[in-house]
């Protein structure tokens, strides 16, 4: 083709997407496909053919990522951002092996008694170079290549024996559980189950103790394979709850059908509830809901003593956020067992607030 510029590039690609867009036959069944295509224009920084054939699939990967079948013109930009993420990808693989995943722990409390019964584990990354990095740093390279299924399997290893440790050590505190998380490729390996059992009873924790914790979407990809994984996993005796309930699109028809003891309200309701008692109606409804299917509820991300006063009116169970504290590391997470600082207008026999900052 005689290509003089990006305009009859643009134009050949439109042509080459129409063309796959007709069906094809493969023995007797119509097949229909769809292209993802990356366009590099010819320039004097460039010096072999090679590296103008590495930008266009760049480029390509770039159209994938946002949305597929379509396509991307080549940036200088790209280029940088895959050489960061094929850097993080290196570095994701190389810390499992040099032990620089840690778990950090956020307590939970109840509204009843004003004080920590669980935790619920977080991984944390302690990069050589960048240091402490949260999830929001890795997770989504992790979850692309696979990754996420190690750091959840060190995660939960992590988490159980921690939780037992504590338990023994802390009989009159009464811990009762510690919730971790499973991504959908983690639920989705065949020997979830068995590996899970071990861990249990490599670490000795009791099933009953243990709380994971899946998303809306994990329901809304295979909701029957969900079942029937959430099914095996229930007989162990764990406890399963559906995390950050609400900002999915699943079906509530699903709540009657799953093997589930609770809900995670998102922090994104809480944050919502106005001073003067607006958009409160949605956590409303959703601790209405969850009560009349005889289920658990913990909010999340309660930072105000308002917030904390208005789902104990609503008679919500329990709850985590930065008002009592932040996910910690393991030794100022014990440090908290016990504690229930002042807070003014919550319950009546009692008091929670947010003096972490003496807490050590």
């Amino acid at each position: 083709e005689d290509i003089k510029g990006l305009s009859n590039a643009m134009v050949i690609g439109e042509r080459i997407e129409n063309e796959l867009k007709a069906s094809f036959d493969v023995a007797g069944h119509e097949v229909f496909v769809t292209g993802s295509i990356g366009i590099a224009l010819s320039s004097k920084a460039y010096e072999r053919p090679e590296q103008i054939l590495r930008d266009a699939d760049t480029a390509m990967y770039h159209a994938k990522a946002h949305g597929r079948a379509r396509k991307e013109v080549f940036e200088s930009g790209m280029h940088a951002h895959a050489v960061e993420r094929l850097r993080l990808e290196t570095d994701l693989r190389r810390a499992d092996e040099r032990n620089e995943f840690v778990v950090y722990y956020q307590p939970v409390l109840s509204l009843r008694t004003k004080c920590v019964v669980g935790y619920e584990a977080l991984v944390r990354w302690e990069h050589p170079k960048r240091g402490m990095l949260c999830p929001a740093d890795f997770i989504q390279v992790a979850e692309e290549t696979g990754i996420i299924v190690t750091i959840d399997r060190f995660v939960l290893r992590e988490a159980c024996r921690q939780m037992c440790e504590w338990q023994k050590q802390l009989p009159e505190k009464a811990l009762q559980f510690i919730s971790v998380n499973i991504s959908n490729k983690h639920l989705a390996q065949p020997d979830l189950v068995e590996h899970i059992s071990d861990v249990l009873n490599e670490t000795g924790l009791s099933p009953a103790s243990l709380k994971l914790e899946i998303t809306e979407n994990v329901i809304i990809e295979n909701p029957a394979v969900t079942a029937a994984m959430l099914s095996r996993l229930r007989e162990l005796g764990v406890k399963l709850y559906i995390d950050d309930f609400g900002t999915g699109y699943s079906s509530l028809s699903y709540l009657y059908r799953l093997p589930i003891d609770g809900l995670k309200i998102d922090r994104s309701f809480i944050k919502r509830m106005g001073e003067k008692g607006e958009n409160m109606e949605i956590v409303r409804t959703i601790l209405t809901l969850a009560h009349d299917l005889n289920l658990d509820v913990i909010a999340e991300g309660v930072e105000s003593d308002h917030q904390l006063g208005q789902i104990d009116a609503l008679e919500c169970e329990h709850w985590q956020g930065f008002l009592f504290s932040k996910p910690v590391e393991s030794r100022r997470a014990r440090a908290l067992v016990g504690v229930a600082p002042e807070v003014s207008g919550v319950g009546d026999e009692g008091s929670i607030g947010s003096d972490q900052d003496n807490v050590t």
